[in-house]
């Protein structure tokens, strides 16, 4: 029987030393949904991306994956369980091709079937590795830069880069850490193509951005976090007017407008800019 979410968190806790970030964290997502998780500086979305994939240990709760939990996994064998990530500032090497550095990004190309069952099985993975790098490098519009060096690639560039390399662990669910930030507006436009492209093919994604327009161009639903709590759990274009997210944001008092017929829209994209 199929789980009825992709996601279950609940009740996540995490604290470095007396600074408590997570607080009873809680929500669900549902497979091919696309969910953006907002929030200010500091809010714990970082940790919380950190916590699900393994790079952070909870203290108290629960992560579930298709029914399966995971919070005590560490980060690859939540990446082999279907669940893989992007990083904020990706560091690309310097003296490996934007081609190879997606090679890599395979477990086929490792070696580890040479070791199991020989160099003809080495050979054929190795093979399959290369036929989905190139699929992806295509289909995420990096084929033109395969052979440049992965360092020497534009910033968003590099972003799409790391969305190759997630791609190559097959995942079911697939986590992004601000990957519009510093990109020029023509690459971003190809992130959001990209994006909704996989989610049509069936990939659930989460997102952490602060970008507004990107939310509601690409997200379904967004998850608001102010200091380690869930404030709100709403379609993008509810944020606007959503006191606890303004509040989250602005403080109490900026959250109200000062004047009869200012409106909440423009104050919250200010506050998220």
């Amino acid at each position: 029987m199929t789980a009825p979410y992709a996601l279950q968190v609940d009740s996540v806790a995490k604290a470095f030393g007396g600074n408590r970030v997570l607080e009873k964290v809680g929500f669900n997502i549902r497979p091919g949904e696309i969910v953006g998780l907002l929030g200010p500086n500091g809010s714990g979305k970082s940790t919380l991306l950190n916590t699900i994939t393994g790079f952070e240990a909870i203290d108290a709760g629960s992560v579930t994956f298709e029914g399966r939990r995971i919070d005590a996994l560490s980060a690859h064998r939540i990446v082999q369980a279907g669940i893989a990530r992007t990083f904020q500032l990706p560091s690309m090497p310097a003296k490996m091709s934007v081609a190879e550095v997606a090679m890599a990004a395979s477990i086929e190309h490792h070696g580890i079937w040479e070791n199991l069952f020989g160099l003809r099985a080495a050979r054929e993975a190795e093979a399959r590795a290369r036929e989905q790098a190139n699929a992806l490098l295509y289909q995420l519009l990096l084929a033109p830069v395969r052979d440049q060096p992965a360092a020497a690639i534009s910033g968003g560039q590099k972003k799409l880069l790391g969305i190759v390399c997630a791609l190559m662990a097959h995942p079911r669910m697939l986590m992004l850490d601000e990957p519009t930030a510093g990109v020029h507006p023509n690459l971003r436009s190809d992130i959001v193509g990209a994006l909704q492209r996989l989610n049509e093919a069936g990939m659930t994604i989460v997102i952490v951005e602060h970008d507004m327009h990107f939310i509601r161009e690409v997200c379904h639903r967004c998850i608001v976090l102010d200091r380690g709590h869930i404030v709100a759990d709403c379609r993008p274009d509810e944020l606007a007017s959503n006191e606890r997210v303004l509040e989250a944001y602005l403080g109490g008092s900026a959250a109200r407008p000062a004047a009869a017929g200012a409106t909440a829209g423009p104050v919250l994209r200010m506050g998220v800019a």
